[in-house]
């Protein structure tokens, strides 16, 4: 946290001036304390002399054009693309990340992309993209310029999508998701010693903000849970961690059991085997789950949506493409008429499994 800040950068919110002068960071629950010209442990939010700025207010590591399965969200405007992009940095440490090189970055010089707020709302609607979505990095360290843009997205009828560890406070919670209209919260395992070891974090703040979205606010969530082999795959927590889902959130939250491959300072861990995303997937419904999903894999059965009453299925995928639709307009079973939780359009989308780089740069 000794890196000397230069420049101007954008005037951040959540924070404390103490009275020796140092300044206190509360966007989450590490509550970084700094002195002018030190970063946090995100890298980028920072003490300068007026106050905590934001580094990376403005720019990005790209922008892309991804459906908007891969977020994962499957019940979220199924079929349709969603413009995705991330700045860098995170504000935890986890030893397994698969975005390592943009959320571990130590530098902003890899943010090659300059794009206001109003230019990715404009942009979203010229790409044909009916969400736009905070991703590849945590959009809690660069919170201003996420609500910035999800604002800027909501005067133009496009929705927002946050994809996010939740490890946030509760005041910066509002804040960041007073204008989301989706998110998909990482419940990286159910164990706080997990959280503490190779996360640099705790449990308890993340199950906080799954409780608070999903009880106090509109926000539609989904649960990622990426399976590491010997760490958090063991058929207890996977029913410990099904069954507060199903209790303390309810049955209707999706949880997506993801497969984890070996990356960045993780790499002496064997990928998941499939069979056991299948195991898991099965304890998970056995808790109480109506919507269990398997990524990272291909798992036709996996990836099927199911009406959690007559146990038809309504949408089919294969990967992430649709290949199956039975949902009425209003989004209820064809089969017997039971609501489908989630958002959904009179129609399914057509996007398909495309990935579309694309340039926004100002």
């Amino acid at each position: 946290m000794n890196n000397a800040i230069q420049g101007s950068f954008f005037p951040a919110r959540h924070w404390h001036r103490l009275d020796d002068g140092r300044i206190r960071c509360a966007v989450c629950p590490r509550q970084c304390i700094l002195r002018e010209g030190q970063r946090g442990l995100c890298f980028v939010r920072a003490a300068a002399a007026e106050g905590m700025v934001l580094t990376t207010y403005g720019r990005s590591s790209g922008f892309c054009i991804d459906p908007i399965e891969k977020k994962p969200l499957n019940h979220f405007l199924p079929g349709t693309p969603v413009l995705s992009f991330g700045t860098a940095g995170c504000n935890l440490t986890c030893t397994f990340c698969q975005n390592w090189d943009i959320s571990k970055a130590t530098t902003v010089d890899r943010l090659n992309e300059s794009a206001s707020p109003e230019a990715i709302a404009t942009a979203a609607v010229r790409l044909g993209c009916r969400s736009v979505a905070f991703t590849y990095n945590d959009p809690v360290v660069f919170l201003e310029y996420a609500v910035d843009v999800a604002l800027a997205c909501r005067a133009r009828g496009v929705k927002t999508v946050a994809v996010t560890a939740g490890y946030v406070d509760a005041a910066a919670r509002s804040d960041l998701f007073a204008e989301m209209d989706a998110a998909n919260v990482d419940l990286k395992s159910f164990s706080d010693d997990f959280y503490r070891r190779l996360c640099g974090g705790r449990l308890e703040p993340v199950k906080e903000t799954l409780r608070w979205l999903v009880h106090e606010t509109p926000t539609w969530v989904e649960i990622t849970t990426l399976l590491i082999p010997g760490e958090n795959d063991s058929p207890a927590e996977i029913e410990a961690l099904s069954g507060w889902i199903a209790t303390a959130l309810g049955p209707d939250v999706p949880l997506h059991l993801s497969a984890f491959h070996p990356d960045w300072k993780m790499r002496d861990h064997l990928a998941t085997d499939p069979s056991v995303l299948t195991r898991a997937r099965r304890i998970a419904k056995a808790s109480g789950l109506n919507h269990v999903y398997t990524g990272n894999v291909h798992d036709c059965d996996g990836g099927a949506t199911l009406c959690p009453v007559c146990k038809a299925r309504l949408i089919e995928r294969d990967w992430y493409r649709l290949t199956g639709w039975a949902l009425t307009e209003n989004g209820c079973c064809c089969a017997c008429g039971a609501r489908l939780a989630g958002l959904f359009e009179p129609h399914p989308g057509d996007w398909g499994a495309r990935r579309q780089p694309v340039r926004l740069g100002e």
